[in-house]
């Protein structure tokens, strides 16, 4: 066989390439199941190998593989720019399915794939040719971010529906005393701390609120925020509503308070929602004891600015941590969770945190359609979203025109 014969190449010929490299062992895999000529061997790239229907164990095989199919595509050059396939040194771009799709069918670009830099986008080009591109627009998908306020305003009326009719449920007190709590038992209860909680909670909502406001995708980290924070409440609804806990502390005045008709009901459930569940408000609740709210609040704040910060701002770093810590001290100081409460609030908030970041920075989910059918708000949220989101900052209103003039 001669290395100009590459493109007229039959299964066999592939076949008896695979034996002198020393691949016998997937040539009946490659040409006579997959019927592999020439021209695919040429466009075969390491994600084929490991990617169905090949799915290829071997790690030791596939590289080598690799390193022979990329010997193979240097010696033919030509070929490859005839049938489409530029030769980078590492695979064919666009070869074997490396192409991401997103869901509203735009292909993602691989930032060395294009030979001309596309309109509307800043590229830097290297000596070679080739573009790179710098800047990557994420499409804000407003409508998106409607639909997950929606989603969440919706959870927080339900969950202070729930509310109620576990507040109906309370046990009482005389008959089921508080449960043993090594922290309760120990540490003195403190009147103040629940306040003191609540006003850590506010000021890290101000401080993402100030992220938000200042952050150029802003629309997608809102979109994140109300889908997690609405999931993870999804979620204490249904703990709080099959297992009613006991009160934590004797301080706490809680009976069966039974409201009557739907209405009244109802109108407590919009007392609650109002007031954000916050003392500091007025509202006062019983029953809502697996999980603490409070503690997914101030969690689920603190991960999302550190998140959405650069890493060299320590300060608001070190400051929103500190706020998370001392409110989940401060809850438990209160007496108003038990610990169980705080520590499962803590770890479903940053368990559900890093596994969506996880996913929408790797998009190992596209590859995955178990992630589709057991994540479906998330591929619906997330399918545009191509990688992770670049910490960007930038005025979010277009100057007056007067302040134009005077800048200049």
């Amino acid at each position: 066989m001669t290395q100009q014969s590459v493109r007229r190449w039959t299964p066999k010929h592939v076949a008896k390439w695979l034996k002198e490299e020393g691949f016998c062992d997937y040539v009946d895999l490659l040409c006579n199941k997959h019927r592999l000529d020439g021209t695919s061997l040429l466009a075969l790239s390491e994600y084929d190998l490991r990617s169905p229907p090949l799915e290829l164990k071997v790690l030791g095989d596939i590289k080598r593989l690799m390193v022979s199919i990329r010997k193979l595509q240097k010696q033919n050059i030509d070929v490859l720019e005839e049938l489409g396939l530029p030769f980078d040194g590492h695979s064919p771009s666009g070869a074997g399915g490396t192409l991401d799709w997103l869901c509203n069918g735009d292909p993602s670009r691989d930032c060395d794939s294009t030979d001309t830099a596309p309109v509307g986008e800043e590229y830097h080009q290297y000596t070679n040719g080739k573009y790179k591109q710098q800047m990557r627009r994420l499409d804000p998908e407003y409508w998106k971010t409607v639909l997950s306020s929606v989603y969440v305003v919706f959870v927080f009326g339900f969950t202070s529906f729930v509310m109620v009719i576990v507040h109906e449920r309370v046990p009482d007190m005389r008959t089921y005393p508080p449960l043993p709590d090594i922290f309760l038992d120990s540490v003195p209860r403190i009147p103040w701390a629940f306040a003191m909680a609540e006003a850590c909670g506010v000021i890290l909502c101000n401080i993402w609120l100030l992220v938000l406001l200042l952050h150029k995708h802003r629309s997608i980290l809102l979109r994140r925020l109300c889908s997690l924070m609405g999931t993870v409440f999804m979620l204490r609804c249904i703990t709080m509503f099959v297992t009613s806990l006991s009160v934590p502390g004797q301080h706490l005045q809680c009976s069966g308070k039974i409201y009557g008709d739907m209405w009244a009901k109802l109108q407590r459930a919009v007392a609650i929602w109002s007031g954000f569940g916050m003392t500091l408000t007025g509202v006062h609740t019983c029953g809502d004891y697996m999980f603490s709210g409070h503690t997914v609040v101030l969690t689920m704040l603190n991960f999302f600015v550190t998140e959405y910060t650069p890493r060299s701002w320590n300060f608001i770093h070190t400051l929103s941590w500190v706020l998370n810590l001392f409110g989940i001290f401060f809850i438990l100081a209160a007496h108003e969770h038990y610990s169980i409460d705080v520590f499962i609030a803590f770890y479903i908030t940053t368990r559900l945190f890093l596994y969506y970041h996880t996913l929408a920075n790797t998009r190992a989910y596209q590859q995955s359609r178990r992630a589709r059918i057991w994540f479906p708000m998330f591929s619906f949220f997330e399918c545009n979203v191509n990688g992770p989101v670049p910490n960007e900052y930038g005025w979010p209103f277009s100057r007056p025109a007067v302040m134009r003039r005077m800048i200049g």
